[in-house]
């Protein structure tokens, strides 16, 4: 992924009014995770470092945000049930 992608990304991003500080902590988390792993759809991560990287602290609060972005269309899920395998986004817009 490359800084220009991440841009556009962003300015989608931008324009829907449904999204709030916290969809975007989340959604730039996901992107840099992207952007440090070179992907640009598919991105492995975790609960725990998307958390770090999105500055929220409490569970309810990342599950609210999280579920709310898999709802919306932007994210797919695939959860990974092995510890030593991550699990998987894939962004969809």
């Amino acid at each position: 992924m490359s800084l220009a992608e991440l841009s556009i990304y962003l300015s989608l991003f931008e324009k829907d009014q449904r999204l709030t500080v916290w969809h975007f902590a989340i959604l730039t988390a996901i992107l840099y995770l992207g952007y440090r792993q070179g992907q640009r759809k598919t991105i492995k991560v975790s609960r725990s470092k998307i958390m770090s990287l999105s500055h929220i602290a409490t569970l309810p609060t990342y599950h609210k945000y999280f579920k709310d972005l898999q709802q919306m269309g932007y994210i797919k899920y695939t959860p990974s049930y092995h510890p030593g395998y991550k699990s998987e986004i894939e962004i969809l817009v």
